[in-house]
């Protein structure tokens, strides 16, 4: 039993997801997930802001399976900060089907970042919201994008829409492919041709190495989950977001279930309709292979494909 008190009106994950009636390409990808402790065994941070639920390994794996993927993407949870060991220990556990997104400082070595290349390691994540870390300098930031750039890791970034102008050129300066979490977190309220999302499609459009996850649709949507014509049609409000980064930019958007959901307050997703919601965003079985499997092959397991 874990000493740590989970923060108060915490949402468990959802323990019994339906199982999706959209079949995935094979070799699909869960690009965006999560493993929590469990906290006897690996503590949560300090300097955490929150105290989340066990969320293992085990299990994760488990929902990789009974959802109909072949393999994760494990990112490192603000909970963890830069103690990165659960991620390590699931990415071993996974015999190559999972790679992973680590969070560290400026002081990491060249052997500590080739082990973690040899663990399966293959980008480090920089968050930009203010609720959910304190302010890291930037020039600590660029500092780790250079010493990770010639492993060929990309950097993950995490910030809300309202704070990209000011985001913008240390974005554009990064020296390797940038992927950004959950479509930059627009405000789905004003629509997905709205002066605040061109803005985002017009740095994708204008730096290639920049690359989307379609992902979240349980946290960007006002919504919610409740359907008018069934439940493969939930979240309709963020379709037309993910739908316009799929087609814009078909090469370079990616798609994650962000299990266990870290923070959400009003909702608990079902996982099998989030797997059934891809069918709105990128509705062709070519979409869908594009999203699933080809894009995130090429930037996870490119040695794979050669």
């Amino acid at each position: 039993m874990s000493h740590f008190e989970k923060t108060p009106g915490w949402l468990d994950w959802y323990a019994a997801p339906s199982k999706p009636r959209l079949q995935l390409p094979a070799g699909a990808v869960d690009a965006h997930c999560h493993v929590f402790g469990p906290a006897e065994q690996f503590p949560f941070a300090p300097e955490r802001k929150y105290t989340p639920c066990d969320a293992s390994k085990q299990q994760l794996f488990a929902l990789r399976d009974h959802l109909g993927f072949a393999r994760n993407v494990i990112v490192q949870a603000t909970c963890h900060g830069k103690d990165n060991r659960a991620l390590l220990d699931a990415l071993q556990a996974s015999h190559g089907k999972a790679r992973g997104v680590v969070t560290l400082g400026s002081d990491v070595t060249q052997q500590q970042l080739d082990a973690m290349h040899q663990a399966g390691v293959r980008g480090v994540r920089f968050n930009f919201v203010k609720r959910l870390v304190d302010f890291t300098p930037k020039e600590e930031l660029l500092s780790v994008a250079h010493k990770i750039a010639p492993l060929g890791w990309h950097v993950v970034v995490y910030f809300e829409a309202q704070d990209l102008p000011e985001l913008w050129d240390f974005f554009t300066g990064l020296p390797t492919t940038v992927v950004v979490d959950h479509m930059g977190r627009p405000d789905v309220s004003k629509g997905a041709e709205s002066a605040e999302f061109d803005l985002f499609v017009r740095l994708m459009a204008e730096h290639p190495n920049i690359w989307s996850k379609l992902s979240c649709p349980e946290r960007l949507s006002k919504s919610g989950p409740a359907a008018l014509h069934g439940e493969q049609h939930a979240y309709q409000d963020v379709v037309p977001f993910a739908r316009r980064l799929m087609q814009q930019f078909p090469d370079r958007v990616l798609f994650g279930t962000d299990w266990p959901h870290p923070n959400l307050k009003d909702h608990m997703p079902d996982d099998g309709l989030l797997v059934d919601y891809v069918a709105q965003i990128a509705p062709s079985p070519a979409e869908q292979q594009l999203l699933l499997v080809d894009n995130p092959m090429r930037l996870y397991w490119p040695e794979e494909l050669t």
